[in-house]
């Protein structure tokens, strides 16, 4: 996504899906339905227009069995906010702040206060509560959970290149995860080898992969993120 590559979301999707010795491949369409669900949550990392290419176009790469099977209700209904709603919305983005942040979360606040007033308020209720944070769903594809969102947090982040206090943020808010037991918390599925990942050890791991899937989609120029202006837009 934060490399803006469609075609590198087939492969994925195709990879993901294919068996592969004692791995079972997922089901096409509940990775896809995963996947798609990922990509809104970049939203908060990359912004609204990679989002909306990558995911045009990773639909339209689709075996039409795949793309046709999708499930086309929007998950997570209660994500529009309303008066009966907005709390309970509210309360979701400040309770992910928390776990991620902690103990700076107020302090984060404050300093966020004074670039615009509005800033911190914005990310908590529209991004963290309304995004970021999955609310209740009997659908697990649609519910990524706290590790795995801080997982695409730290990946989407690393990708970028010159954000790195973010970058430092997330990565200790995966470890924060396991640390405050919201890795566990009702309706969260097991992430396999997340624990693992919060490591020391799967901390490094994790950006140097992501480092050398940049040098491979960028065939050694690195990030497509902000290269720069070109002739051809």
């Amino acid at each position: 996504m934060t490399m803006n590559s469609p075609e590198s979301m087939q492969i994925l999707h195709q990879l993901a899906t294919t068996d592969s010795g004692s791995s079972k491949g997922l089901d096409q369409v509940k990775a896809a339905e995963m996947m798609r669900e990922i990509g809104l949550k970049c939203i908060s990392f990359n912004g609204i227009p990679r989002t909306i290419n990558v995911l045009g176009a990773f639909h339209a790469g689709l075996p039409q069995a795949v793309s046709s099977a999708l499930d086309t209700t929007p998950a997570h209904a209660d994500r529009s906010a309303d008066a009966s709603n907005i709390m309970e919305i509210r309360a979701r983005g400040e309770a992910l702040w928390k776990s991620v942040y902690d103990p700076f979360q107020d302090k984060l606040v404050a300093k966020l206060a004074q670039s615009h007033p509005n800033l911190p308020r914005f990310i908590l209720q529209y991004e963290y509560g309304g995004l970021l944070a999955d609310p209740p769903s009997s659908d697990s594809s649609a519910s990524i959970g706290r590790v795995l969102t801080s997982i695409v947090a730290v990946a989407c982040l690393r990708a970028q290149t010159g954000v790195g206090p973010q970058v430092v943020s997330h990565v200790f808010g995966l470890r924060k995860a396991y640390d405050d037991g919201s890795y566990k918390a009702e309706g969260e599925a097991e992430v396999e080898g997340g624990k693992w990942l919060a490591s020391d050890e799967g901390n490094i791991w994790l950006l140097e992969c992501v480092d050398r899937i940049v040098q491979g989609i960028g065939e050694g120029r690195g990030t497509t993120f902000a290269p720069g202006m070109r002739a051809k837009l």
